[in-house]
C-alpha cells in the first residue's frame, strides 16, 4: 500500500494528472470546404476566373488583393440591374466557376481606370469585367501552383473580413481623379492603332480534377453529371494521350487543350486495369 501510494504522489509531483477515457478523447476534427477554381493567366499575366452575380454571366474577373473589395464595371452593374448606393451594391449570390457560392456578396460598382484602360487597348487578351479584391479573398486560403490548371481555395473557419469604408462622397474619388486616364486610354486607343479583339467564346469544359502520380498523370476526380462523367470517365484513370499527343504531367495536358472550347471535342487515351480505351468527349461551358 505504501508503494502504490508512493507511485501516485510521484506522478503528482510531476505534474501529471488522471482523467477519465471520455474526457481525453479528441473532438472530430471540423473538415471546412475546399474548391478547385479554373484560372487562366491573362496576356497581362493576371489570374482571371469566371463569375456569375445574381446568376448571370459569366464574367471574367481578376484576382487581386490590392483592391480592397468586389469591384465590377458600371456596365455589367446596369446589365444586372442592380441598384447601387454610392456606387455600393449587395448581390443575392456570387458565384467563381468551380463550385464556389458566396451569398449576399457585396462590391462597388465603379469604371476603374485600369480596367477600363486595359480594355481599350485590348492588352489583357480577353475583355476584363471586374476585379475580385480583398473582402472576397481573404475569407480563403488560396494556393497557386501554375502547372495545374486550378487554383485551390480553402475556406477559413470564423474569419469575416471588415466592410471597406469609400474616402470622399463622390462616386469616383475614391480614385483620386485617375479615372480620366481610362477615358483617354479610351480615345487614344483606336488613333493609336490598337483594336482590341476579345475572344467570346466560352473554354471548354470538361469535368475532372487530375494528379500527377510516379510521373503519370492521373484522373482524380470526376464531377458528376459533367461531360467527362457521362462519357465514362472515371477517377483512377490514367490519362495516356490528350488529341493524340502523348502526355503525363500538367503542362502538357493544358498545352494540349489550350485551344478548346464549348462544344468542341476533346480525344482521350486511358489506361484503366492495364488496358487501353479511347474516348471522344464533347466539352461542355464553365458557368
Amino acid at each position: 500500500m505504501k508503494f502504490k501510494l508512493l507511485l501516485a504522489v510521484c506522478f503528482l509531483a510531476q505534474g501529471h494528472s488522471f482523467t477519465s477515457a471520455q474526457e481525453t478523447t479528441p473532438k472530430p476534427k471540423e473538415v471546412l470546404p475546399s474548391y478547385h477554381i479554373p484560372y487562366k493567366l491573362t496576356d497581362t499575366k493576371h489570374v482571371m476566373v469566371r463569375v456569375k452575380l445574381n446568376g448571370k454571366g459569366p464574367f471574367n474577373f481578376i484576382l487581386d488583393t490590392g483592391a480592397p473589395a468586389l469591384i465590377l464595371s458600371e456596365k455589367v452593374a446596369e446589365k444586372l440591374g442592380v441598384k447601387s448606393e454610392n456606387g455600393w451594391a449587395t448581390f443575392d449570390k456570387l458565384e467563381v466557376e468551380g463550385g464556389l457560392t458566396i451569398p449576399k456578396a457585396k462590391g462597388l460598382a465603379i469604371e476603374m481606370f485600369q480596367l477600363k484602360g486595359m480594355n481599350a487597348l485590348g492588352v489583357a487578351g480577353v475583355e476584363l469585367h471586374g476585379v475580385l479584391g480583398y473582402t472576397v479573398l481573404a475569407q480563403f486560403e488560396i494556393q497557386y501552383d501554375f502547372t495545374k490548371d486550378k487554383l485551390t481555395w480553402k475556406a477559413l473557419k470564423g474569419f469575416t473580413p471588415a466592410d471597406i469604408q469609400r474616402l470622399g462622397g463622390g462616386k469616383d474619388s475614391s480614385q483620386g481623379g485617375l479615372e480620366m486616364i481610362g477615358t483617354m486610354m479610351q480615345t487614344l486607343g483606336p488613333l493609336m492603332g490598337f483594336k482590341p479583339n476579345f475572344e467570346t467564346r466560352p473554354r471548354g469544359f470538361l469535368g475532372v480534377t487530375l494528379e500527377v502520380k510516379d510521373d503519370k498523370l492521373f484522373i482524380q476526380s470526376v464531377i458528376p453529371n459533367s461531360p467527362a462523367a457521362d462519357a465514362g470517365l472515371a477517377a483512377g484513370d490514367r490519362i495516356v494521350a490528350l488529341n493524340k499527343k502523348e502526355t503525363d504531367n500538367f503542362k502538357e495536358a493544358i498545352k494540349a487543350t489550350s485551344s478548346v472550347g464549348e462544344n468542341d471535342s476533346i480525344k482521350l487515351t486511358i489506361e484503366r486495369a492495364k488496358e487501353e480505351k479511347s474516348y471522344t468527349v464533347k466539352l461542355g461551358k464553365g458557368l
